[in-house]
């Protein structure tokens, strides 16, 4: 199981990261397919969206939003944490543990190295939890 490769859907803020950023972090990351879906401010993050990465193979589910109190569109990024919980409780309550779905909010400096780092941190609790990783059938 430790050497199953983890597959994380990456939706990100157009306002924070550019499509080159998040290549550079997926050629860092071992081990991990990422599926990378922009948008155009992270509180646009619809539930089904979310849902349906899990339903459709996504072992996990990473959001960056941008730094706290520096939305574009004011309160993007608050919605945004707000929608993962309530897809975290949905998930909980139909058999998943907590922890396949996290959202981060960036820091100015140094995003390339904690994106990498928060898909380091992600794939290794996938990893560790083996009722979190879907069955290969």
């Amino acid at each position: 199981m430790n050497n199953q490769e983890t597959n994380i859907s990456l939706f990100y803020c157009s306002n924070s990261l550019s499509p080159e950023d998040v290549h550079s972090c997926a050629s860092k990351v071992e081990e991990v397919q990422i599926n990378a879906i922009s948008l155009p401010c992270s509180g646009r993050v619809n539930l089904l969206y979310l849902l349906k990465a899990i339903e459709t193979g996504a072992d996990g589910v990473l959001l960056l939003t941008c730094p706290i109190g520096e939305c574009t569109y004011i309160q993007g990024n608050l919605r945004a944490q707000k929608r993962i919980e309530a897809v975290d409780d949905l998930l909980v309550e139909s058999g998943l543990e907590r922890g396949c779905i996290k959202c981060v909010p960036l820091q100015e400096t140094s995003k390339i190295e904690m994106v990498v780092n928060e898909i380091s941190i992600l794939s290794k609790h996938l990893k560790s939890e083996p009722q979190l990783i879907k069955e290969q059938v």
